[in-house]
């Protein structure tokens, strides 16, 4: 199986410094729906893998964040994709769990459903905790540029040797020219 892991705020969709808490909030980025369906179309299975700590902040419930995937869903579905799950971390950074980005546990859990490595398996995001995530179950980190990539990218050294892209379009024209 061929898999590509997404954050979804920032890279899917605008994200904002006081979070998405609606589906009227939640609005894509431009091509990101299209570039979705591409990767469907050349064979990948797609999954999302997103921090929603503002459930336990108590900015929304489970039932608005469902609202909000089901227009996901239904966004990429009108571009003529799919994704294929979606695995978020409803907790707070004081919870210490291990689903929390930059921890490992949302790409584990994406390993124990789809019965596989995420090992090489490249992750689409535009934070230092996509990235640190990523490595740390041996994922291959992408940074685009939208949501907080740019700063991000700021933070980034050379010796970091991770591919940047201006949006989730241009990483994935990439990964499918590769």
């Amino acid at each position: 199986m061929k898999l590509v892991i997404l954050d979804r705020d920032g890279v899917i969709n605008h994200d904002s410094d006081n979070y998405i808490k609606s589906p009227e909030e939640w609005i894509p980025i431009a091509e990101s729906p299209e570039a979705i369906a591409r990767l469907n179309h050349a064979g990948y299975t797609v999954v999302i893998a997103t921090n929603q700590s503002g459930i336990a902040r108590g900015y929304f419930d489970i039932s608005t964040l469902n609202a909000m995937h089901d227009k996901l869903h239904s966004v990429v579905n009108d571009a003529g994709g799919q994704v294929d799950g979606i695995f978020y971390c409803p907790h707070s950074p004081a919870d210490n769990c291990n689903c929390r980005k930059p921890l490992p546990g949302l790409l584990q859990q994406i390993e124990d459903r789809f019965s596989l490595s995420v090992n090489n398996v490249p992750f689409i995001g535009d934070s230092i905790s996509d990235i640190e995530c990523a490595r740390a179950a041996k994922a291959l980190p992408f940074l685009v540029r939208t949501g907080k990539g740019k700063k991000t990218e700021h933070k980034l050294k050379a010796s970091d040797n991770i591919p940047v892209f201006n949006n989730l379009a241009d990483a994935v024209n990439y990964l499918l020219d590769s």
